[in-house]
């Protein structure tokens, strides 16, 4: 395995899809379990990309934790830093679907979300060797909801620090994960300091900052290379620290909008490897470097499921030539 580019830090988990759109959770008859979590979809992506990927997080010592890292593994993901949990179950969530494709996290079914494997990634378990040789780590906050994976991510940032990589926080809020959703603020906030890049949902950025504006964002931020806010089939605004620009969403039919934005953030990724942080002060490039990460998510919006849907870097760039 090639050194990994990129750590993805987090959950990876099934999500269990509604298989009868426009039902509630009590409505629905049968559901078709796709393998996802924001950070092992970003993974994903990157691989297929052609960005070697090592994802960190915890699963269980039980089959759909085999399932997942045998999957990351087929991919192409390093998983040196998958953490596996003797008891605790590798989690599974229920996603309801309206009739257009969007969703809705409704729950866990059996468990309560404490109870899940990736609660219990372990700081001290933390690869330093990776973080030797990567140039970015990619995060989401689901884990600052849980004591012991909350140390992992403050582990990780400091590492991140010590070894110069790059951060991209993708806030990713989902309130189904936390006991108490109002201490949550607080706690995605305390990371802002150490990040480079914050990819936000316009509805992320309107609870967090109150407004929908990147520039807006990025100015209280004093440390932040760049800002994006994407709004789903509406695009998105970007920016970085000399340029500002907005992007309508590419139009396709949707199938299923689950890991858009994970494919999003695994495009912008790859352009900034590809052509150095520096081109983000570029207006034409920058421009460019988002247009890319806007067709990898709206490609991912195709077919069912985040990861099965992603595409490789041939079938993007035949997209964006057409």
């Amino acid at each position: 395995m090639s050194n990994s580019r990129v750590l993805c830090l987090g959950e990876v988990l099934f999500d269990c899809l509604a298989d009868q759109l426009g039902r509630s959770l009590e409505e629905v008859e049968s559901w078709t379990p796709y393998p996802g979590g924001a950070p092992a979809n970003v993974a994903c992506a990157l691989v297929k990309l052609g960005i070697p990927t090592g994802f960190i997080g915890c699963v269980g010592e039980d089959q759909p934790g085999n399932e997942l890292v045998d999957l990351l593994q087929r991919v192409g993901v390093d998983t040196t830093g998958v953490q596996r949990h003797p008891t605790a179950p590798t989690r599974q969530v229920y996603v309801v679907r309206s009739l257009g494709g969007d969703r809705h996290f409704a729950g866990f079914g059996q468990y309560d979300t404490t109870e899940f494997a990736d609660t219990r990634l372990e700081a001290k378990q933390l690869p330093i060797k990776l973080f030797e040789a990567a140039d970015f780590l990619v995060l989401g906050t689901l884990e600052l909801a849980y004591p012991e994976s909350g140390k992992a991510v403050h582990h990780a940032l400091e590492l991140a620090q010590e070894y110069n990589l790059k951060v991209l926080l993708d806030v990713n809020w989902r309130p189904v994960f936390w006991t108490n959703p109002d201490i949550a603020p607080q706690t995605i906030r305390a990371l802002f300091k150490q990040i480079d890049f914050l990819k936000l949902s316009l509805e992320e950025a309107e609870w967090l900052f109150e407004t929908r504006k990147p520039r807006e964002i990025f100015n209280r931020l004093d440390s932040v290379e760049g800002v994006i806010v994407t709004n789903g089939e509406h695009g998105c605004a970007y920016s970085f620290e000399e340029q500002d620009g907005e992007l309508p969403a590419f139009a396709v039919a949707v199938a299923d909008t689950t890991g858009a934005g994970d494919s999003f953030v695994a495009g912008f990724i790859y352009q900034v490897l590809t052509h150095g942080i520096k081109s983000l002060s570029d207006p034409v490039k920058a421009k460019q470097i988002v247009t890319y990460a806007s067709a990898v998510g709206a490609l991912t919006t195709m077919k069912p499921g985040a990861i099965a849907s992603q595409p490789t870097k041939e079938e993007v760039e035949a997209f964006l030539s057409q």
